[in-house]
């Protein structure tokens, strides 16, 4: 499979393209995250949702450790380039590490963030696996 298609891509000066990821039933905005030319090759070829870390420095497959991963069922690109947004099916109902549906969970009110959607499974529980080893 040839990989020019990923040329239409406008990457940034690191090779990132920040991407979007939202529930493809309801619209919700789950999460923005980045990806590198590995990474959309990955998810492609997968059909589910492979990041790259930025802190980690490292590809990071959505749902490794918690097992709420992100299944693809479409993949657009924006007018300029610089933008994908994926609709996904989000495994678990959760796609935030904090243990909420989404990670637009905080909204300013009069100057102050505050927390407006519940955790529904506490992170030490979502990612017992890892702690565990």
């Amino acid at each position: 499979m040839s990989d020019l298609w990923l040329n239409k891509i406008s990457w940034s000066e690191e090779g990132l393209v920040p991407v979007i990821a939202q529930d493809a039933d309801s619209g919700c905005v789950l999460m923005m995250a980045w990806m590198n030319r590995e990474a959309v090759k990955r998810t492609v070829q997968s059909g589910e949702a492979v990041y790259w870390s930025r802190s980690r420095k490292k590809l990071w497959h959505k749902g490794e450790e918690s097992g709420n991963i992100q299944h693809v069922q479409e993949i657009r690109l924006d007018c300029d380039g610089d933008v994908i947004l994926m609709k996904v099916v989000q495994a678990g109902g959760i796609a935030c590490h904090t243990g909420r549906a989404h990670c637009f969970y905080n909204r300013l009110e009069q100057e102050k963030w505050v927390e407006i959607e519940p955790v529904l499974k506490s992170p030490e529980d979502l990612y017992r696996k890892k702690h565990s080893q």
